[in-house]
């Protein structure tokens, strides 16, 4: 078995990640089709890795590719996995990623990667054959500096087909593209992403700070410093949503807190869709206290039951609306999901430590 040389993520400074070819980049022209390398962040992917590899060698794209994978520290057989898919085809080589952290196993990869074009894919994500193909073209064609589609969420639990129709949304996510889908162009942020190596060399890579949200603060360099973001909804992934309440509590109180860090490296950020949750959280929680005080104290603080009567009352409206054409069992299973996203980003934005890119 033989790893790739790579440098070590962990000498990689932050927030200048210095990202550099292993071998010199063949330039992005019009009329050919350029090698890609496919880059994927590895750490406990024993039961989805071969298939997320198998579905990216199997891509219908007439230029060269590899598969780099960055390995974490994982606790499953996903090492093994990874050595077997090395073993049985050269276009697949391995990096380590001793932190398991997914910025820093990106960098690895993009470090020891061959080739101009870099796609990013996560060990769980499924592509279509033409994934590539697309992104390549649409490069190409936009002159974009990363390009991306839609996260296509499909479940197959009754609480997964509920989260994955919230997540399609505005309800449940807000206008963004890459959830809802919408007209090809430019975009603030993509679903994983296809990028030219010289725009991630021209930004330093992603930010190992951000253990979350580093794509969307990534995206956010690369327009700062002139680039173009480009959403194409032709390319899509699919992901499958969380498959219960408390994992998919995690998951939205980790998006809050990390969404308010980019906000405070990039306050220029700001904006309604972001503070929604937050709002509506402390709205809520301040009209119970009002409520509850009222019951023996001034009448008046009793008109605090507004704010969760009406936030309520929204919640179910809205997943009358967005439920349509579900089965009962996730249709059901809506408003708990929706409230649970509300509820965990903006407990998680309201709670997010200054520290915590420093691991406070």
């Amino acid at each position: 078995m033989t790893q790739s040389p790579t440098p070590d993520p962990a000498h990689v400074p932050a927030p200048s990640l210095g990202v550099s070819p292993a071998t010199p980049a063949t330039p992005v022209s019009p009329g050919v089709s350029p090698a890609v390398s496919v880059v994927i962040p590895v750490l406990d992917e024993e039961r989805h890795l071969a298939e997320a590899v198998a579905r990216i060698l199997g891509q219908r794209y007439p230029g060269s590719l590899e598969v780099m994978l960055a390995l974490g520290p994982s606790s499953d057989r996903t090492d093994e996995v990874a050595a077997r898919l090395a073993a049985a085809d050269a276009r697949v080589r391995f990096v380590p990623n001793p932190t398991g952290r997914t910025p820093a196993g990106l960098n690895a990869a993009i470090a020891a990667a061959s080739h101009e074009i870099i796609v990013r894919v996560d060990g769980h994500a499924l592509i279509p054959e033409d994934y590539v193909a697309i992104a390549v073209e649409t490069l190409v064609r936009t002159g974009a500096d990363n390009v991306g589609g839609v996260m296509a969420a499909e479940g197959v639990s009754v609480f997964e087909c509920a989260v994955a129709r919230a997540m399609i949304s505005r309800l449940g996510v807000g206008a963004a593209s890459f959830h809802t889908g919408g007209q090809e162009g430019p975009a603030s942020t993509v679903y994983l992403g296809a990028f030219r190596r010289s725009a991630l060399e021209r930004v330093g890579g992603y930010d190992v700070t951000f253990l979350r949200a580093q794509d969307w603060e990534m995206n956010h360099r690369i327009r700062e410093t002139g680039g173009l973001v480009w959403f194409n909804p032709a390319m899509r992934v699919t992901y499958r949503p969380r498959p219960s309440v408390g994992a998919l509590a995690r998951q939205y109180f980790g998006y809050g807190r990390w969404r308010r860090e980019v906000m405070r490296r990039h306050p220029e950020t700001v904006s309604p869709r972001y503070l929604a949750p937050p709002i509506a959280v402390a709205g809520v929680l301040s009209g119970i206290l009002a409520g509850l005080v009222g019951v023996a104290g001034p009448i008046w603080l009793r008109l605090g039951w507004a704010a969760p009567l009406g936030y309520g009352a929204l919640i179910l409206l809205g997943s009358a609306v967005a439920g349509r054409g579900l089965r009962v069992g996730p249709w059901l299973r809506l408003p708990l999901v929706f409230a649970t996203m509300h509820g965990a980003w903006g407990v998680g934005f309201l709670t997010s430590p200054r520290g915590l890119r420093s691991g406070g």
